[in-house]
């Protein structure tokens, strides 16, 4: 059995928030947003796991380390590393050369002479004056030292450009250790030109992985994995290159040919950046950074800096997440955990684990075209929430009790729930006892039972009266330029909310009204973008409320109103819609007509005026008061209250008895 590091964080954490990532979504989506938007926006900031600082990382914050890192690695480095360290070698050797000559009292005057001219006479060009004094007979040893490490340190840090490590483990090596690098070059580069012409097989690649597989610590499994590793790691050392001034570039290229003392190592790697150029192409080869640092880069290490860059660029477009067909499952997380540590690839983990939950959990799905959208059950939960929201204010402002009314006078429907003040419902004795002896035994009671008002459930029952009920939201350019549109939305989703979980019995038709009017889902509305075109058809909404209404014969017809203008186009019986601004009197005709024929199929009408527009006040008042309908001119953070008020206020009267809301449905308090 095989162990290893768990990755995933803490084992202990309590699961992801679905709950604080669905309320972030919904709130983005009642702002306008689409629920795809609203996801990638919730991902880019991230979850709150507290206060404070005390905050998951979003895709955004792992963003700005990935650019934070790239930024310090480039403005930390030069290129300048191998360079200035041959520069040092060379110098000290040509120190210790000197030292020597004076000390030297046997040599010959002449001979020494023509030392010193030889070293006074080296080109100020470090390359140069490297391959002048290849066939130069040191006299000190030491001096000689010092030159020998200059072909030593060269051939490691060339090798140490295509595999990572050599520098430091070919550091003293042998004359049989550099045979054996050559041999394996030459046994490399067969391989690859075998497999580029389809000639090789697995045990070629096993043979070579036998006799050389000591060079290779990422212990590829196949020929392809090698080739990814060493192209990567190739690659990012031509880039190194082309990052370099020219004038840098032609001095290591000369001095290059002083590695291990002979041109052969060149040849031979210059021979393997050809195979792997040729099989992995679409490697970046041609690329170039700038550096401008102080902190010098070998050979080696420059191209691991060059490689992290890579890697960083890499994660950076992965967690933009601005691609076709982008998934959060396409960042590396490995890769993550390299650069920014194991928290960031938990983090990063997180977020992805939250989409996948939100989707396996009905509260999100992918539609045919690829983007996110709220399921149903998302939908009912944001109901829910905006309903609850509505209780709260028709509560706090009036002194209503909780919506959570299932209609006293109707059927039993076999669910429960805690009592709250005002229901009239007829208690579930057995929940109710069962709740008290559990709450008794958990606060070690005696053998005494007493109730509470806590333990008190009612059964609860559904209304037997039916409502056929329209809804007409102007949807025109002027709700959304005046901020109405997210109140617009959250009123038709709670009152959507209310119907189809409290009045099930009840027909609930949404209709949008601009420039022409169309019936929508509540899905199709809550994610309805900002509609510029102007017109305020509502002789076309009439039309298709009544429609509604004449659907449901026996069902008593409710007619809701939200708008805040005055009718500027209507349909004519071509079907092409007609505008005008100021209104025509034709479209003024047009609308009441419609409205006149919804008061004889019995609708209860109410108008929801939004602003001040004194011409709209007129018209509203009129037009109510022709119908024998109300008008509430609500504060735009109780147009929910007063739409869910009004409804319930009908349902009432539709009962013979007060309509109990504080006359949320009449002029009283918000009179128009």
């Amino acid at each position: 059995m095989r162990y290893k590091k768990y990755a995933g964080g803490d084992p202990l954490a309590p699961p992801v928030d679905l709950a604080e990532a669905l309320d972030a979504i919904g709130q983005d989506v009642m702002a306008g947003y689409s629920p795809e938007r609203a996801m990638r926006e919730f991902l880019r900031r991230g979850p709150s796991t507290g206060a404070g600082t005390d905050r998951g990382r979003g895709l955004d914050d792992l963003a700005r380390q990935v650019a934070e890192k790239r930024r310090e690695l480039t403005q930390r480095h030069n290129l300048d590393g191998t360079l200035n360290e041959v520069r040092e070698l060379l110098d000290k050797a040509v120190l210790e050369e000197r030292k020597q000559l004076a000390r030297d009292a046997m040599m010959d005057d002449g001979d020494r002479a023509f030392r010193e001219m030889r070293l006074d006479s080296l080109p100020p060009n470090t390359a140069a004056a490297v391959t002048e004094l290849s066939s130069y007979d040191w006299q000190s040893r030491e001096a000689r030292e010092a030159y020998e490490q200059i072909k030593d340190l060269l051939g490691r840090e060339l090798l140490d450009q295509r595999f990572a490590g050599m520098k430091q483990a070919l550091e003293g090596a042998t004359d049989e250790d550099r045979a054996a690098i050559n041999e394996m070059l030459t046994d490399l580069n067969e391989l690859l030109e075998k497999h580029a012409m389809g000639q090789d097989t697995p045990e070629d690649f096993q043979e070579f992985m036998d006799k050389h597989g000591d060079f290779f610590p990422e212990n590829p499994q196949d020929v392809d994995e090698l080739l990814d590793a060493l192209a990567q790691r190739a690659a990012a050392a031509q880039r190194m290159l082309n990052s370099m001034s020219p004038e840098q570039r032609a001095e290591l290229m000369e001095l290059s040919q002083q590695a291990f003392g002979s041109p052969a190592l060149m040849e031979s790697l210059a021979r393997l950046d050809s195979n792997l150029q040729m099989l992995r192409p679409g490697e970046d080869w041609g690329g170039s950074e700038t550096f401008d640092g102080e902190e010098g880069l070998g050979l080696g290490d420059g191209t691991g800096v060059l490689q992290e860059l890579s890697e960083l660029d890499q994660l950076s477009e992965q967690l933009s997440q601005s691609y076709a067909g982008s998934r959060l499952d396409d960042i590396d997380l490995d890769a993550l955990a390299r650069q920014l540590g194991d928290q960031a690839a938990v983090d990063a983990r997180t977020l992805a684990e939250i989409e996948r939950a939100l989707r396996d959990t009905g509260q999100l799905e992918r539609g045919s075209d690829g983007d996110l959208r709220l399921t149903p059950k998302a939908m009912r939960q944001l109901g829910k929430a905006l309903l609850k929201d509505v209780a709260d204010r028709m509560n706090g402002r009036q002194g209503q009790r909780d919506l959570r009314r299932a209609g006293a006078a109707g059927d039993l429907s076999g669910a429960t729930r805690q009592w709250a003040f005002g229901d009239t419902e007829p208690w579930d004795v057995p929940r109710t006892i069962t709740n008290a002896v559990r709450r008794t035994a958990g606060e070690g009671g005696g053998p005494t039972v007493r109730l509470t008002v806590d333990d008190i459930e009612v059964q609860e029952t559904e209304d037997r009266t039916q409502a056929a009920v329209a809804l007409l939201v102007d949807t025109s350019f002027s709700m959304a330029m005046d901020g109405r549109w997210v109140p617009m939305k959250r009123t038709a989703l709670a009152l959507h909310t209310l119907i189809r979980s409290r009045f099930r019995g009840d027909d609930l038709q949404l209709i949008g009204f601009g420039r022409a009017a169309r019936t929508m889902e509540i899905e199709e509305l809550t994610a309805l973008d900002a509609m510029w075109d102007k017109g305020t058809n509502l002789h076309h909404a009439l039309l298709l409320a009544n429609r509604h209404f004449r659907k449901h014969p026996t069902a008593q017809p409710v007619l809701l109103i939200v708008t805040d203008g005055e009718p500027t186009s209507h349909l004519e019986p071509n079907g092409e819609v007609y505008f005008s601004y100021p209104p025509h009197p034709l479209t003024i005709a047009n609308a009441v007509r419609e409205l006149d024929n919804a008061r004889r199929l019995g609708a209860q009408t109410t108008f929801f005026r939004l602003g001040d527009d004194p011409g709209l006040a007129r018209f509203v008042d009129s037009m109510a008061d022709r119908v024998e309908g109300k008008v509430v001119a609500p504060e735009l953070d109780d147009l929910g209250a007063a739409v869910v008020g009004s409804y319930l206020g009908s349902r009432s009267d539709r009962f013979g008895g007060p309509d109990g809301f504080g006359g949320w449905g009449g002029r009283g308090w918000w009179a128009g």
